[in-house]
């Protein structure tokens, strides 16, 4: 029996519209990527020390204008790609490491287990991920590092919940029952079987952990209690506050970075689980 047509029409702009989406979201974040992995020796000027006059309006040796100590604004963007990058991964990195772990276990053995772990994702979901970043982050005199490892060990819960809804779905299908009648291994059926089914929705979530702790990361140097000595996008818009009616420029580009690397995630994502 054939393929209706019309249904064929509808799934080919459909199918080339998630492509569209996720196409677009790579072009916008390969920019920070590269700016990102770039080598500090490589940066135009340090983005810590004066370079010329305070306030230089962008021009071609100045992309994005100086600020009111004479820093090279662009270079602190750049420097702030890595900042918010680095972050983004690494909280991810975290987050699905745990999530991961705990959802496909949960799911895949059920009982005891899977109700013991899914009371210990509803007590890391209760907590206020930003109010417990806000008081590490304050309690260790803004180190970037406890910033990473407290939305690490925080936003594991989404993760594990749709893990888990993964693995309660893909356990009872005929493959999988397949591979335990042939004598697999548990490790060897959920490495081989349930996870690579399962990693599309995984990734999408783990994409919109990276937006929020890239967010999260500029909310707190925007408040600035982040660590000084880094980078970021977040303190180069605070220490722009007072100046938004004569130099324009220091606000609007750190935070156009923030909203095309946001924009740009979410669109991957979205064509991520929309597929």
């Amino acid at each position: 029996m054939g393929i209706n047509p019309v249904v064929k029409k509808i799934e080919k702009p459909v199918t080339l519209h998630r492509r569209g989406r996720m196409l677009a979201g790579i072009l916008i974040i390969l920019p920070f990527l590269i700016a990102a992995f770039l080598p500090a020796s490589l940066l135009p000027f340090d983005p810590f020390e004066s370079v010329a006059q305070p306030f230089l309006l962008p021009s071609i040796n100045y992309p994005f204008g100086t600020d009111d100590l004479g820093r090279d604004v662009f270079s602190a963007v750049i420097a702030g790609a890595r900042t918010s990058i680095f972050a983004g991964l690494t909280v991810a990195l975290i987050a699905m490491s745990i999530g991961v772990t705990t959802g496909v276990i949960a799911g895949f053995v059920g009982g005891y287990v899977d109700d013991i772990l899914m009371r210990v994702t509803e007590l890391a979901q209760s907590i206020p991920r930003f109010f417990v970043a806000i008081l590490m982050v304050a309690l260790f005199e803004g180190s970037l590092t406890t910033l990473i490892l407290v939305l690490g060990f925080t936003s594991w819960p989404g993760l594990a919940r749709i893990t888990r809804a993964e693995a309660l779905s893909l356990r009872s299908r005929e493959f999988v029952t397949a591979a335990f009648a042939l004598g697999g291994s548990t490790y060897w059926i959920l490495t081989k079987h349930i996870l690579p089914h399962a990693i599309r929705p995984v990734l999408a979530t783990t994409t919109l952990i990276v937006t929020g702790a890239i967010l999260t990361e500029a909310g707190l140097s925007y408040l600035g209690i982040s660590d000084p000595n880094v980078a970021s996008w977040g303190r180069l818009i605070l220490n722009a506050q007072s100046f938004l009616h004569h130099a324009w420029w220091l606000s609007v580009f750190p935070g156009l970075a923030i909203m095309l690397l946001v924009l740009g995630i979410s669109l991957i994502a979205d064509s991520l689980n929309r597929n």
